[in-house]
C-alpha cells in the first residue's frame, strides 16, 4: 500500500506515529535547511535566524489533497513563488502552532477550527535568515476560501500521491543572489513548486515512506 493509500485509510493517527509529537520551543535550532543540497554556500559566521511557521495543510478528501498558496506578485520577497501559508513569528502568538493558524487564516480565510494538528516536521533553515517549523495539519472538508490579495494570488491543491511519489521530485540549479544553487523542485500542471517548499514536502515524503 502506497503512504498515500495508508494515509487515506489511517488519517491522523497514522501522521502521529510518523511526525515529530513535540513543538521545539525558541529559539528554533534547525536540522534540515537549504544548505542541504548547497553545503558550500554556508557562511561559517553565526548568525540568528528569525523564527516563524508554516502549515502543511492536508485535505482530508477520498484522494488526500495539499494546499498551497501562490504567493502575490507585490510582494517584496518571494514574489510569486508556491507557498504554504506561513510567515514570522508574532509577540501576540502564544506558539508556533499559534503562528501557523494565524497565517492560514489571514492567508486564506480558513480559520482554525477546520485544522486537526497532526505534528511536525523538522525545523528548516532558509537562505533568507529563517529558522521555520513546518506544522502538519489534517483540513476537514466545508472551509471557504477568503484569500487575502494583497498577499496571495491564488489558493490550489496537489494530490498528495503526487508529491509522495518519489518520480516527480527533481533537483535543479537555479540562479540565486549572483551564485548557483541546487533545489527540490515538483512540476504539477502549471505549478512549479520548488525552494523550502519543496523540501520539505521531501521531508514529509520521507517520515512517510517509513510506514509503507
Amino acid at each position: 500500500m502506497t503512504p498515500a493509500a495508508l494515509l487515506a485509510e489511517y488519517g491522523i493517527d497514522l501522521l502521529r506515529t510518523r511526525l515529530l509529537s513535540q513543538a521545539p520551543v525558541l529559539p528554533l535550532r534547525p536540522t534540515r535547511g537549504d544548505y542541504d543540497l548547497n553545503p558550500t554556500a554556508r557562511s561559517l559566521a553565526p548568525r540568528e535566524l528569525m523564527p516563524a511557521a508554516v502549515l502543511l495543510p492536508i485535505v482530508v478528501r477520498a484522494e488526500p489533497m495539499v494546499l498551497l498558496t501562490r504567493r502575490s506578485e507585490d510582494l517584496p520577497r518571494h514574489a510569486g513563488q508556491i507557498s504554504f501559508p506561513g510567515g514570522r513569528v508574532q509577540d501576540s502568538d502564544a506558539t508556533l502552532i499559534a503562528t501557523a493558524l494565524r497565517e492560514m487564516a489571514e492567508e486564506t480565510g480558513i480559520t482554525a477550527d477546520f485544522v486537526s494538528v497532526a505534528g511536525f516536521l523538522d525545523v528548516y533553515e532558509t537562505g533568507t535568515g529563517y529558522a521555520i517549523l513546518p506544522v502538519v495539519g489534517m483540513l476537514r472538508e466545508g472551509f471557504a476560501l477568503k484569500p487575502d490579495a494583497r498577499e496571495v494570488a491564488h489558493v490550489f491543491e496537489v494530490p498528495l500521491a503526487f508529491l509522495l511519489d518519489p518520480a516527480n521530485r527533481q533537483e535543479h540549479v537555479l540562479e540565486w543572489k549572483g551564485g548557483m544553487r541546487r533545489v527540490y523542485a515538483f512540476q504539477y500542471e502549471t505549478h512549479y513548486i520548488w525552494g523550502a517548499t519543496a523540501a520539505m514536502l521531501v521531508n514529509f515524503a520521507e517520515r512517510l515512506h517509513d510506514a509503507s
